[in-house]
């Protein structure tokens, strides 16, 4: 019982996007227009934190989920203690970088967050040296190393730039959350 409450805070982040994803198709996706992520402007800056919620359709929101919970169960088996900070970094950097950068659409889907723990994950190993972390990123690179063509601009209609900014938020986390005995 105890190692499943580990995962509770797994379990209620991909129950919450299928919540609001719910809502989101009964209402014909208005929550994106409300609360989704709109470049340069003040009336989309709370699109910072509620764009990993909000996705554009059942297909995009089933994508997330599975990258979601496999890197999101490696977080909490390899980095328990730092997984909070690091998203809230990967969030909150990660979307203030598409803010300030993105396209002028409205961006939406936890991509952003994916890409981020993909991100620290992989630096987590090389900025630490410790075995653990650094078995655990040559592990992701293995699993999911083609995700890194991701943060090019390629297809129509995907942020590219939540991609970008959440590995590189994510890369920023592993420095600044680093527990290897050169930071303490």
């Amino acid at each position: 019982m105890l190692v499943l409450e580990r995962f509770r805070w797994l379990v209620v982040l991909l129950g919450v996007i299928w919540v609001v994803q719910a809502v989101n198709l009964f209402t014909g996706y208005a929550l994106n227009d409300f609360f989704g992520l709109r470049p340069r402007s003040l009336a989309g800056l709370d699109g910072i934190l509620f764009m990993p919620m909000l996705h554009g359709s059942l297909v995009h929101a089933a994508a997330n989920t599975v990258p979601l919970a496999v890197l999101g169960g490696i977080l909490t088996v390899s980095a328990r203690q730092v997984v909070p900070a690091a998203s809230a970094i990967i969030v909150g950097l990660g979307g203030l970088g598409v803010w300030l950068f993105g396209n002028a659409a409205i961006h939406v889907g936890a991509s952003g967050l994916i890409f981020g723990w993909f991100g620290f994950l992989l630096a987590r190993g090389l900025v630490e040296k410790r075995l653990v972390p650094l078995m655990v990123s040559v592990g992701v690179a293995l699993v999911y190393g083609a995700m890194i063509w991701g943060v090019l601009p390629g297809q129509t209609g995907i942020s590219w730039e939540s991609h970008l900014f959440g590995a590189a938020a994510g890369i920023l986390a592993a420095v600044f959350l680093r527990t290897d005995d050169e930071a303490r």
